[in-house]
């Protein structure tokens, strides 16, 4: 099994080979919203399951092993909210109207900065802190996560506020392992959920 930083970058992959498969279809005039819908559907579904499972197994990871990752994590929060309501704006909208276009490309243009800024940041401060074996670990977990969730049915995909983020996360650590400054934060090893 890959580990999660492999699966990650695979996931923005696809991303972006689905947003320039939007590219080509919105370039073709009368294009049948069906046919947005059949591209549209899974990706956005996958955006919004991709966030939750970095911040249900990836982030608080990196908060217990990364190098000064209190920043890199409250952009990364924010980003995940700024996905989620480009996405929830165009699902408002009539696939293929203007509104339904304006809020896909929200989408995309906050996907894209979160990527970038977590390809650059997250991802490579987490492969140099964390051991092998504990992102393949995560690995499995975010494979795992990513299969049994194909939509977001039953999960909770709405804004986090970013700071409580970190705080609810803190709370579970216990401070006598505390390593990361800044933050007090201690291991989590274990704890993904």
């Amino acid at each position: 099994m890959p580990d999660i930083t492999t699966l990650i970058l695979d996931d923005h992959a696809w991303f972006r080979r689905q947003f320039a498969d939007l590219d080509e279809l919105q370039a073709r005039a009368g294009t049948d919203p069906r046919e947005l819908s059949r591209l549209w559907e899974p990706l956005a579904a996958r955006l919004d399951v991709h966030a939750i499972a970095e911040e249900k197994i990836f982030y608080p990871q990196l908060l217990a092993h990364g190098e000064d990752p209190e920043e890199e994590t409250l952009d990364a929060i924010g980003d995940h909210n700024e996905i989620r309501d480009g996405v929830a704006r165009a699902e408002r909208n009539p696939v293929g109207s203007q509104e339904w276009w304006a809020g896909v490309w929200d989408a995309r243009r906050a996907n894209d900065e979160h990527m970038a800024e977590e390809e650059n940041e997250g991802l490579a401060n987490f492969r140099q802190s964390a051991t092998s074996g504990l992102r393949d670990s995560l690995g499995q977990q975010f494979a795992e996560f990513l299969e049994a969730h194909p939509t977001t049915a039953g999960l909770d995909n709405t804004d986090q506020d970013p700071e409580a983020y970190v705080e609810r996360v803190e709370e579970r650590l216990d401070p006598s392992t505390a390593t990361t400054a800044g933050l007090g934060i201690g291991s989590l090893k274990g704890q993904n959920q």
